[in-house]
């Protein structure tokens, strides 16, 4: 069932997503070689608690997934496309860091991820990925409009990912957000235009591009139950923001301010 959130809900919404790019904006200024993922993850837990905060991934325990969530964050590494869980070994330069993050401020939850390469020497091949998985989060949430339809988000991705050669993660895509993490409806990262439901004033969707370098959709699983990585070893990227549906247009909830 879909939810239309109200003006002042979709505020305390916009509050949890300043708490998201906030501790965010910090990963990505920290994101630098010699640091560990788990050191990155702690850093988000601390400034989760001073925000007043809750994680949303911490002991998160979908029906898929074999054990409960063990961070705060999703940190995944060149080959690893999503659900990274944050590990021991430092970053080097030319390492491609995708960062997916959510909290729960007040009863209200906000979801947002960046990609970004580690050292001030980035492979243009990365930045040329990381580039396209922007554009594309940009059409889908351009497309976001009251009046059009679900598809035509899902095909404004899916045109700009296409159109510059790379894969996306079969299989996955955005959510509907709120009250939880994952709500209805499930947004496509590729769809026809013109199909699916009305987008009406109120729709807060997590609008999340996630692109493969090689082209391919295929992925694997890792053994710990939760990484994602391509099938075919190349590298990926992951951009997302959570945005409202208004009279006025998109709204982005988890912008920097």
């Amino acid at each position: 069932m879909i939810e239309l959130k109200t003006p002042g809900e979709i505020d305390a919404i916009a509050a949890a997503g300043s708490v998201v790019a906030t501790i965010l904006a910090t990963l990505r200024a920290k994101a630098a070689p010699g640091i560990t993922p788990l050191e990155l993850d702690a850093l988000a837990a601390d400034m989760i608690a001073d925000a007043g905060a809750e994680s949303s991934f911490l002991g998160y325990h979908p029906r898929f997934a074999p054990s409960p969530y063990p961070a705060v964050t999703c940190i995944s590494v060149n080959d690893a496309i999503v659900h990274g869980v944050p590990a021991a070994d430092p970053l080097v330069a030319g390492d491609l860091l995708s960062v997916d993050f959510a909290v729960h401020l007040d009863g209200w939850c906000a979801d947002s991820a960046f990609s970004v390469v580690v050292g001030d020497d980035p492979d243009p091949a990365d930045m040329a990925l990381i580039d396209a998985t922007e554009r594309s989060l940009a059409a889908g949430i351009r497309a976001a409009r009251a009046g059009a339809k679900l598809g035509d988000v899902s095909h404004a991705i899916g045109t700009v990912a296409r159109a510059s050669g790379f894969g996306m993660l079969e299989n996955h895509g955005g959510h509907g957000v709120g009250r939880s993490m994952h709500e209805d409806p499930h947004v496509a990262n590729e769809g026809r235009a013109g199909r699916g439901v009305k987008l009406r004033p109120g729709l807060v969707l997590a609008i999340e591009p996630m692109l493969i370098a090689g082209g391919t959709d295929a992925y694997r699983h890792d053994p710990d139950g939760w990484t994602l990585r391509t099938a075919d070893g190349t590298r990926a990227a992951h951009a997302e923001h959570t945005i409202a549906v208004t009279k006025d247009g998109p709204r982005i909830l988890t912008a920097t301010r």
